[in-house]
């Protein structure tokens, strides 16, 4: 069984885990009182870099990052994320910390609120605004969701460094193809429910988008109310939600190396927002949403209330993949063997925001 590092970010501090030959250890935390909303594990180096976006009540967002694994951390002398001052704004959140694949090496996207994308071309010490999504004319039309109008995803593509695939909470899905030089809307077939218009070219409230693993054009959307699959890269959806108990949630998440296969967790509603049912359960698609099964060898079986945040569902990249997620309780569960059966890591930490994991 491979090694495997995992980051869990809370409300209070950062948790890290390590998986040694089928053991899990947890310590923390790290950044005590700081609220943790991103994490990113970048594997492509010598060695791992684990980045972390935390928000200090007192000294405010900040991007930290660890070459050893969580032993020691480092924060630029500069603020690594800020919004330059002919913006009118400034940084109130890190949202998503994104590294790219192989085909970009050393860059490290930073999701933001209010609402922008941030590129980094040195593994995450410096980042710039992306001026052409910050100056995009619908911009301004954007309105924020329930956390607020946040860059909460970045999905790049293997086969080209310059095409990006951004959402936006609450202004939808928008593609670049040419390395940030335009960006256009994507959110053809994707609802709008509480807007008079259902179909509109910009405005959805897009949870969460995560990338087949096989067919690169191929892309799972979690929505404001409804499930989504793309086989165009996003130029448009196709609603998959038949089969879910409920197609609303916060989190989606693609398997790392079999296609057509995804994992969900369905929240009962947006005015109710425990899972559906009120059952612990991961629901996972291996037919591209044609049909989904249910998860739940290990969870509780009680009645459970624990919500999945957008960023608090992953998989890491072992062979067999394991599945890893944690609620709004303070508990996580992970699965080595691809979902079909769990153990808890964790109980009784803070209100997790953020899971991410990687084997090492």
């Amino acid at each position: 069984m491979q090694d495997v590092v995992m980051a869990v970010g809370t409300r209070k501090g950062l948790f890290l885990g390590r998986r040694r030959g089928g053991a899990w250890e947890l310590d923390g935390p790290h950044f005590r009182a700081q609220a943790i909303y991103s994490v990113g594990i970048d594997t492509r180096g010598a060695v791992p870099r684990v980045l972390a976006g935390g928000d200090s009540a007192h000294w405010g967002p900040s991007v930290f990052h660890s070459d050893d694994l969580g032993g020691t951390w480092e924060e630029p002398r500069r603020q690594p994320v800020k919004y330059p001052k002919d913006t009118g704004t400034s940084l109130e959140r890190v949202w998503q910390l994104q590294p790219a694949g192989a085909e970009a090496p050393g860059v490290v996207y930073a999701g933001t609120e209010p609402g922008g994308l941030f590129r980094s071309a040195d593994g995450g010490e410096t980042f710039e605004l992306v001026r052409s999504l910050w100056d995009h004319p619908t911009r301004e039309k954007w309105e924020p969701g329930g956390g607020g109008l946040a860059v909460h995803t970045v999905v790049t593509d293997p086969r080209a460094a310059e095409a990006v695939t951004v959402a936006v909470s609450a202004g939808g899905v928008y593609r670049t193809l040419d390395g940030g030089a335009s960006w256009a809307p994507s959110n053809s077939g994707v609802q709008v429910v509480f807007q008079p218009e259902k179909y509109p070219e910009f405005g959805q409230c897009v949870h969460k988008v995560a990338r087949d693993a096989v067919d690169p054009d191929r892309l799972y959307l979690q929505n404001h109310w409804g499930v989504y699959r793309s086989d165009d890269a996003g130029a448009t959806w196709t609603d998959i939600g038949a089969g879910l108990p409920s197609d609303f949630g916060f989190a989606v998440a693609a398997h790392p190396s079999r296609g057509d296969t995804a994992y969900l967790f369905p929240i009962t509603a947006d005015a109710d927002r425990v899972p559906a049912e009120n059952r612990c359960r991961v629901y996972r698609t291996s037919d591209a949403g044609a049909t989904w099964e249910p998860l739940s060898a290990g969870l509780p079986e009680e009645d459970h209330y624990g919500t999945v945040l957008r960023d608090a569902l992953c998989t890491d990249d072992a062979d067999p993949a394991g599945v890893y997620f944690g609620n709004r309780n303070g508990e996580v569960f992970a699965s080595a063997d691809e979902g079909e059966s769990w153990q808890q890591l964790a109980a009784h930490l803070p209100d997790v925001l953020c899971v991410r994991a990687a084997a090492v």
